[in-house]
């Protein structure tokens, strides 16, 4: 499929496309064709990436703004290294703040008390810095464009703003790296910041200027496992991706492809594998700036085979599980337990080098106008939900502290070289599809539309990542659920109901993804995004490079 220009719409874009020099996955259409601009006008895949996210906040709003989050997986081929981009704002500085919360808990019902500072933006402009080649101004034209069309009221606000700091990068002197870097921080402590600060004091928030200048862009290691002979990297314990990595070394003892996919057995080891998984999630993670998550431990040879002891094939677990990687126990100890599905879109871009981005950008926006910024037009979420008040937890809040989000882009890497990737909208779910959506690949050798459109399953048999109370047991949701596409055959759900899954079945979408290949040895990018829940690709072939 050729790229659109900017003004295409759903109805010109398709879900799957192939092309020889770049490949853009994601929600709306015109945010596709953003970073299908970028790429036919030399850009890289981090270029290309942060125009589809800065475009995906207009064409996704609800699921995903500027004041959100973004982390993102970058593969650099030129460099040889792959990194992670933490574009998610932290919770205020201010100690009295955090003493609020734990007095009152963390709102669930849309107050502004519970936005963090704002992190897409610093990620975008972090994006093009580290990695990319182009300017904001030229990744973000699409996005202007389309605020200058009219719509929301919020619209001009938020393109002045944008103006503001492209008026920034095109007066400083100084390199295209220094140019970005004064964008940003007129964004983050110059007179944009003085703007947010006067909004969060009228609506009662606890973020001030200080927060917004004291935050930055971590770039990090990933965190990875070997599955098959392929690298699976994800982003560390602030995000839920290492669980995926835990039921990558679990279902390594099992012979998936002879179980057959889709049949009970398959269901059934890959439900318990993931029940393990959240259990460890859900008792370890947290900001590991802030505490110290036995993530070493919990990826072990040793704690694995301990674990994966605990999966009986004929009977679906009723219990919460998480073990013990420090002392090398299947279960912690009666008393060692603690006391105790949001708005989000996808994207996956890869470009003519061989450079891969997979970021799932996302905000839970709020309240009736979405907690639009006030001159700024920036509008924020309520991430701050997903930390805690249970005392002692490693995701309870604490000041400056990033909230363990469910947010989990997925990068494949194959003898040094990038393979697929995966973003996937879903909470909770996220990483399951994202799952059930890589063993397509792996075990099956599906492309990535077929991956994207095989039926899938899932569980809610974990603690809801949106209920921040103290006693976590009240955070759990549904014990022994498995939930699963229609498509899957009856005879197979009524074994896995009489092994004590309690089955459910759905027509609609269970969790949204979206993928790409980089098939290097024909020379050819595939990228597809489910139909189902509104996902478009595109791609790009020589002759418009």
């Amino acid at each position: 499929m050729s790229s659109v220009d900017a003004a295409g719409t759903d109805e010109q874009m398709g879900w799957r496309a192939s092309g020889q020099c770049g490949a853009v996955a994601a929600g709306g259409a015109v945010a596709v064709a953003a970073g299908i601009e970028l790429l036919a006008a030399g850009g890289n895949a981090a270029d290309a990436a942060a125009s589809t996210l800065l475009a995906l906040a207009v064409t996704d709003f609800g699921f995903y703004a500027i004041g959100g989050e973004v982390p993102l997986i970058i593969h650099d081929a030129g460099k040889g290294v792959t990194k992670v981009l933490s574009g998610v704002g932290r919770s205020p500085l201010e100690a009295a703040a955090t003493e609020w919360y734990m007095a009152n808990g963390i709102p669930t019902d849309g107050s502004i008390k519970a936005a963090p500072v704002p992190g897409a933006m610093h990620l975008c402009v972090t994006a093009i810095k580290e990695f990319g080649l182009r300017s904001f101004a030229e990744a973000v034209r699409p996005t202007l464009a389309m605020l200058d069309a009219g719509g929301k009221e919020w619209y001009p606000l938020l393109a002045a703003t944008i103006r503001k700091m492209i008026d920034t990068e095109h007066s400083h002197n100084g390199t295209r790296e220094e140019k970005l870097q004064a964008a940003v921080e007129r964004f983050y402590r110059g007179d944009i910041a003085d703007d947010l600060e006067a909004w969060y004091t009228t609506g009662g928030s606890f973020l001030r200027k200080v927060d917004l200048a004291a935050h930055y862009t971590a770039v990090e290691d990933p965190v990875t496992v070997n599955y098959r002979g392929y690298t699976v990297c994800k982003c560390d314990t602030w995000t839920q991706g290492p669980s995926l990595c835990q039921m990558l070394r679990l279902l390594e003892g099992f012979d998936l492809k002879a179980m057959g996919r889709l049949s009970s057995d398959y269901i059934h080891v890959i439900v318990e594998a993931i029940k393990l998984g959240l259990a460890d999630r859900d008792e370890y993670y947290g900001d590991p700036a802030f505490v110290d998550v036995p993530l070493a431990g919990l990826l072990s040879d040793e704690y694995t085979v301990i674990r994966r002891e605990l999966i009986d094939m004929a009977h679906a677990s009723a219990e919460i599980r998480p073990g013990d990687p420090i002392t090398m126990r299947a279960v912690r100890g009666p008393g060692q337990y603690r006391p105790g599905r949001g708005g989000t879109t996808t994207c996956v871009v890869a470009d003519r080098w061989g450079n891969v981005v997979a970021a799932t950008p996302s905000c839970n926006v709020f309240g009736d106008k979405g907690g639009e910024g006030g001159a700024t037009g920036v509008t924020h979420g309520n991430r701050l939900r997903s930390l805690n008040t249970c005392e002692g937890h490693p995701n309870c809040i604490q000041p400056g502290k990033r909230p363990r989000i469910t947010l989990t882009p997925t990068l494949v890497l194959k003898d040094g070289r990038c393979a697929a990737a995966i973003s996937v909208a879903g909470g909770d779910l996220q990483d399951q599809a994202s799952l059930t959506v890589l063993l397509n690949f792996i075990e099956f050798g599906m492309s990535p539309a077929e991956a994207v459109t095989a039926p899938r399953f899932s569980t809610f048999h974990h603690e809801n990542s949106f209920k921040p109370c103290a006693v976590r047991a009240e955070a759990r949701e549904e014990l022994c659920s498995l939930h699963a596409h229609v498509g899957i055959n009856e005879k197979v759900l009524a074994e896995l109901t009489s092994r004590g899954h309690k089955v459910t079945t759905t027509d609609g979408p269970i969790a949204t993804p979206v993928m790409l290949q980089v098939d290097a040895e024909r020379g050819m990018i595939h990228a597809a995004g489910d139909p189902t829940a509104g996902r478009h690709a595109a791609a790009l072939d020589r002759e418009q490079a």
